[in-house]
């Protein structure tokens, strides 16, 4: 049976097919998701990242990552505690939020999986061309709202998904580890699901607030 990563639910339909791939959109969250027979594995996965290049001292990338950090870090005090989740080898966020005061733990499953980090809680979490690469969506949200502290902000970078026709020439698409594609919609339906609340920064970027009085609310008893 067919299951979306994200929400689990079973109504997938053919969203576009091409030479290497299937895709299938959800019609409870919009999620676009390649089935699992289509993942890399771990080692052939790898190998796609360590191609990449995202040095540190990279002015372009620099100002790609800038995108979500000069938001962010413009909404959060220096005293606050971050993660970036899937930092990759060159940790570029943590040391650009380091030059201006701030404090950001890393974490990434293939060059910095150090497991202490995935046990405390943190003001804000960064995701910066992360999310589309992990097959358990559900999994994956779930244990950052685990990580986020109340009132805290999950910053996420990812191209999001428009229309089908727009998607048959998508270039994003065409990376063999992106597996799990977003809408705007599916924003939404995370922000509804959890009890965040929703901010569109950038063409792909979103900020998802978990605010107090919506945690109280839903766990508050009848």
């Amino acid at each position: 049976m067919n299951i979306c990563p994200l929400c689990h639910g079973t109504e997938l339909l053919a969203y576009h097919q091409d030479k290497k791939r299937d895709y299938r959109q959800c019609q409870t969250c919009q999620l676009v998701s390649v089935p699992p027979e289509f993942y890399l594995s771990a080692e052939a996965e790898k190998a796609e990242y360590d191609k990449h290049e995202n040095h540190a001292n990279d002015l372009g990338y620099q100002t790609f990552l800038n995108r979500t950090l000069e938001p962010l870090l413009s909404r959060v005090s220096t005293s606050a505690q971050g993660l970036d989740f899937g930092c990759g080898e060159g940790k570029a966020l943590s040391l650009m939020a380091k030059a201006r005061g701030y404090q950001i733990d890393n974490y990434d499953l293939y060059y910095a999986n150090n497991p202490a980090t995935l046990v405390r809680q943190y003001d804000f979490i960064t995701l910066t061309e992360v999310i589309e690469h992990v097959s358990d969506a559900a999994g994956l949200l779930a244990q950052l709202d685990r990580l986020l502290k109340t009132n805290g902000i999950l910053a996420v970078m990812t191209k999001r998904v428009q229309n089908q026709t727009a998607f048959a020439s998508w270039h994003y698409k065409n990376d063999p580890t992106h597996i799990n594609f977003y809408a705007e919609a599916t924003f939404e339906w995370l922000a509804q699901h959890y009890g965040w609340r929703l901010e569109i920064i950038d063409k792909d970027v979103v900020f998802l607030y978990k605010e107090m009085h919506k945690v109280e609310k839903s766990n508050a008893t009848p």
